[in-house]
């Protein structure tokens, strides 16, 4: 379980495919020798397992089914992705309850000033847009972000100065792709309402 407040920005500094399995080496300015071996880590929203240690990096690996419906599959060294350790208990949940479950994919369609903030817009697959309302929450690369409009498929939020600063949002541009994961709680009233839908339309990861 995770929070969505970024902890580090981290650094893919080798990829390897091997066998149906991307690995890839992560550097972070995270204290490694404290991360155990097959501990969880927060990586762009996808929830991964650490299985090696080599310095200041970490070993993670992917399947392809990870790889199809995550952003996973369009890494490659020297690019930056937003870490969380997980929870443990007694800390701070100061973002909201985000599981590291990639829901899919969200396209990045604008991207604007709004005073010293930055207002970006983005769309989603039919099968999520049911779940992004006005004022909830939803993890984009795995930050936790407020919904401020929501229009059909697609959807607003505003970043503040200190996320713009210590996550990968600087470098993001129109079209680029991020993971997406929709809140839980909009996931079980959906539940209950009968109106999830079928698991054969979704993209989850």
């Amino acid at each position: 379980m995770f929070t969505g407040i970024v902890r580090d920005t981290g650094e893919i500094t080798r990829v390897q495919d091997k066998n149906g399995i991307r690995r890839m080496l992560i550097g972070t300015h995270l204290d490694v020798s404290k991360m155990d071996i097959g501990a969880s880590i927060a990586c762009d929203g996808c929830c991964l397992t650490v299985v090696d240690k080599e310095g200041g990096c970490f070993a993670v690996e992917a399947t392809n089914e990870t790889l199809s419906k995550t952003t996973v599959g369009d890494w490659k060294e020297g690019t930056k992705i937003n870490l969380e350790p997980s929870l443990r208990i007694g800390d701070e949940m100061g973002g909201h309850m985000v599981t590291g479950h990639v829901d899919g994919v969200a396209v990045l369609e604008e991207v604007a000033r709004d005073g010293e903030a930055h207002r970006l817009v983005f769309r989603v697959p039919d099968h999520l847009a049911q779940y992004i309302a006005p004022k909830g929450s939803v993890a984009l690369a795995g930050i936790s972000l407020t919904v401020n409009e929501v229009d059909g498929s697609c959807f607003s939020v505003c970043i503040i100065p200190h996320t713009w600063e210590v996550t990968s949002i600087n470098r993001w541009k129109t079209g680029d792709k991020v993971n997406i994961e929709a809140d839980m709680m909009a996931r079980y009233v959906a539940r209950i309402l009968g109106k999830e839908e079928p698991i054969e339309k979704q993209d989850a990861a």
